[in-house]
């Protein structure tokens, strides 16, 4: 966690939560031009799966200070995930993803710290998430 600025991460999640869906939307066409294979992963309607990634990283940006509070619910969703089929290197794909999306949505406030930042938070939980 010290290497994450928090306040920067939670600011720039403040802007692009205003266009929640089209971030999301954009993040899945950027993840499926990425990686074509996973989309067969992805059953129900990709704008509900789209809400519940963008519910997802809410929680975590908001409880960054205290990761203790959501580490269960975050194991929890690594093990739902594994058996979905998502791969390790499926791990790396949704990082590069989130990391595009970001950029596109924030423009010249995605800095190299901001960048550095929102990766550390994606370590963090992807971290738990395959340790689990």
């Amino acid at each position: 966690m010290q290497n994450i600025d928090i306040e920067r991460v939670q600011r720039t999640f403040g802007k692009v939560a205003l266009q929640k869906e089209a971030v999301a939307a954009q993040f899945y066409d950027r993840l499926f031009e990425l990686d074509s294979s996973l989309r067969p992963l992805f059953k129900a309607d990709i704008r509900a799966q789209g809400e519940k990634l963008m519910s997802t990283l809410a929680v975590a940006v908001r409880n960054l200070k205290t990761p203790d509070l959501i580490r269960d619910s975050i194991a929890k969703m690594g093990q739902r995930h594994q058996t979905y089929g998502v791969r390790e290197k499926d791990y790396d794909t949704v990082a590069a993803a989130l990391l595009w999306t970001l950029e596109k949505n924030l423009g010249p406030d995605f800095t190299p710290e901001v960048r550095k930042s929102w990766t550390e938070v994606y370590l963090l939980v992807a971290g738990l998430m395959k340790t689990a």
